[in-house]
């Protein structure tokens, strides 16, 4: 032990003086005690002294080290690749039995020496006992997470178990040199020689494609040591071929060939396609000659009806851009002979509203959203019976205006392109006189010369339904003007396609809200959310809500969301590949609720492309951590190398740590004793 202290420590020598001419001094004058015996005063003086003498330490501010010694046994870590390709070779029967016999052999030999531990890696890094199910190989996240756990700690060494393949994550040997002086020893599982062999290492497609359009299928195959010959790939629909294409191997040995291919969408919802390659004879796996795949086919289409009273320019200048979208499927007509359903259809555009009565009150009676085209025909009356808030002067007298855009308007993003060709859009015939408008957000207003006015020429509104009304005639001229000046229409056509697409998207106000993603993974846990709205859309979890579940072959299985603090929650695990449709039902207040959808469980078959294990990778780690690579074979002689290392030992450390003397509880209950005596024995003695 050693004493420390800001004040030198030589100063309790005089203060031990001083404590004694202290007490002697006050017993000296301490009426009393003149008859007691000379030994008493003496032990009266000493309590007196050591008890002032103590105060001294204590203000002195001693520090008392302590020293102990720490020893840290090394820790020895098993890392095993968990993942199902270890399982492809033809000594895999053979596989889990090696493996546990090593490991309980390494647990038993230096369970004293070692603290051991183990791990599995795969598609997650676990503490498990290794199954060899894993549909991913992430040997990187393994080496990761061993540096974050266990840095700055002893690692005598690391045995790290696998075939050396990865399909996820990046290459494991950078992570593995971040755990610097710590060696790594590999265990190589599998057969290294190449086989004959024809392998779909990859199938690139979008998620989604749009009904009777064709999209692209982008299929990579690698054939090995199959020779110079021919073979072909081909695309299966509900087991009908609907592609093909021939491919010839012009290497032999090792081969890689890419695949275009274009199919069309001609059915609506989840399809499921098998792209094969043809087999051929005595490859060491046919599973990999196939790749399954799904695709989202929507149609996309929404149906816009364009109607007016008459033919007008101004119509035929928004039916053009419209058109230009494929997913649109525009229907134009005279209002009169129209006699169809308006919420058949996604938004109506009208022109000059008035006239027919009852016409206008089945639009306003309809939820389908309105773009208003307002010219000099539409009365003030019939356009205030519209309830967009437009106000309009009764005169039927026309002024010239042009378009100025309004500042602040945020329902959607206005490009350079359509501010710049707003200066030089020729004007546009609206009312004369004030034009007003009580609700909605203003696009654009009235400008004469450099006069911007309040009037509005464009404005949207909101509510149980989205409402556009442009107000004046001339739309075309703004066309015809701007390709006149720059061979193109893109301010105008951005102009009439941001207000279509806003009028166009929903905002969801349903009740009931299912929330879940289209594709999972067939190792993905399905969870699904799902979330109830009263009437004031406050979000409840009042009502239960049940969930059926269907597989393809029609089985249904029935659940109940769990209610949480806001929402709902619904486990269903992991799910056997394919296609699943769901029903959610819940009542609430006396009415039903119903939504339904559909997914996927993808199967990725990553782990069956290799047939053939990367022992180069191991031998790489290995020799950059000085340590050694061995087949799993002769695993046991790692065992015995081990003992000859000399860098695996236990680090023996001295650990300092610094308590005040005032900390001591002792030293308080000690002064409590002197002076207590001190005073109990002068009491007793007659002194005061």
């Amino acid at each position: 032990m050693k004493f420390f202290s800001d004040i030198s420590i030589w100063w309790l020598i005089p203060w031990a003086a001083i404590s004694v001419l202290v007490a002697v001094w006050y017993y000296r004058k301490q009426k009393g005690l003149e008859d007691i015996s000379t030994w008493m005063k003496r032990g009266l003086i000493a309590l007196r002294s050591f008890a002032l003498f103590v105060i001294g330490v204590l203000l002195i501010g001693l520090l008392l080290e302590s020293v102990e010694q720490r020893s840290e046994k090394p820790v020895f870590i098993t890392l095993i690749d968990n993942s199902s390709s270890v399982l492809n070779y033809k000594d895999s029967s053979k596989v889990k039995e090696q493996i546990s016999s090593f490991t309980q052999k390494l647990e038993e030999r230096y369970k004293d020496k070692f603290e051991v531990i183990q791990y599995s890696i795969g598609n997650t890094f676990s503490t498990d006992e290794p199954t060899y199910s894993d549909h991913f190989s992430n040997l990187n996240l393994g080496f990761e997470e061993l540096f974050t756990q266990y840095y700055n700690q002893n690692i005598g060494g690391i045995c790290f178990i696998s075939d050396g393949n990865f399909n996820k994550g990046s290459d494991p040997s950078y992570a593995a040199e971040k755990i610097a002086l710590t060696p790594i020893f590999t265990v190589g599982m599998g057969d290294t020689i190449s086989k004959r062999d024809q392998v779909i290492r990859n199938v690139a497609v979008n998620d989604i494609a749009f009904y009777k359009n064709k999209f692209p299928v982008e299929v990579d195959i690698q054939a090995s040591r199959v020779g110079k010959t021919a073979s072909s790939v081909s695309i299966y629909k509900n087991g009908k071929k609907v592609a093909s294409k021939p491919i010839t191997y012009t290497d032999g040995n090792l081969d890689y060939t890419h695949v275009s291919m274009m199919l069309e969408a001609t059915e609506i919802g989840f399809v499921n396609y098998v792209v094969k390659v043809e087999s051929l004879a005595n490859e060491s796996s046919y599973d990999n000659n196939r790749w399954s795949f799904y695709v989202e086919v929507i149609d996309s289409r929404s149906k816009i009806l364009l109607l007016a009273n008459a033919p007008h320019p101004d119509v035929a200048a928004v039916k053009n851009v419209i058109e230009r979208d494929e997913n649109v499927e525009v229907t134009s007509m005279l209002t009169s002979e129209f006699s169809g359903n308006l919420e058949d259809y996604a938004l109506l555009v009208l022109h000059e509203p008035g006239g027919n009565i009852n016409f206008l009150q089945k639009v306003k009676n309809a939820k389908v959203p309105v773009l208003y085209l307002i010219g000099k025909n539409s009365s003030a009356s019939s356009v205030k019976e519209l309830g967009i808030g437009l106000t309009l002067p009764s005169a039927r007298r026309s002024d010239e205006v042009q378009a100025a855009l309004k500042s602040g308007f945020q329902l959607f993003e206005v490009s350079p392109d359509l501010r710049s060709a707003l200066d030089y859009w020729p004007p546009i015939n609206v009312r004369f006189g004030s034009i007003s408008n009580s609700q909605g957000d203003v696009l654009l207003t009235q400008r004469i010369g450099s006069v911007v006015k309040k009037d509005p020429i464009l404005y949207f509104t909101s509510g149980s339904r989205k409402q556009g009304a442009f107000i004046g005639e001339g739309l075309w001229r703004w066309k015809l003007m701007e390709y006149a000046r720059t061979k193109d229409n893109k301010g105008f056509n951005e102009l009439i396609q941001k207000s279509v697409q806003y009028l166009v998207v929903k905002k969801n106000t349903d009740a009931l809200r299912v929330n879940l993603p289209r594709r999972f993974n067939v190792n993905d846990d399905v969870i699904i959310n799902a979330e109830f709205y009263n009437s004031s859309l406050e979000r409840i979890t009042e009502p239960n809500i049940s969930f059926v579940l269907t597989n393809e072959a029609g089985d249904k299985v029935d659940y109940t969301f769990a209610k949480e603090a806001a929402d709902y929650r619904l486990s269903l695990g992991k799910l056997p590949v394919g296609k699943y449709d769901w029903r959610a039902k819940t009542t609430f207040a006396g009415k039903n609720y119903e939504k339904s959808g559909s997914f996927v469980v993808n199967d990725i078959s990553l782990e069956n492309l290799e047939t053939s294990a990367n022992h180069n990778l191991l031998k790489q780690i290995a020799e950059n951590s000085n340590g050694k690579f061995y087949k799993l074979r002769y695993a046991d002689k790692l065992l015995d190398d081990i003992d000859k290392r000399t860098d695996i030992v236990t680090i023996t450390s001295q650990e300092s740590t610094f308590k005040d003397f005032i900390d001591y509880k002792w030293l308080f209950f000690l002064l409590i004793i002197l002076l207590g005596t001190e005073w109990f024995l002068r009491r007793r003695l007659g002194s005061y």
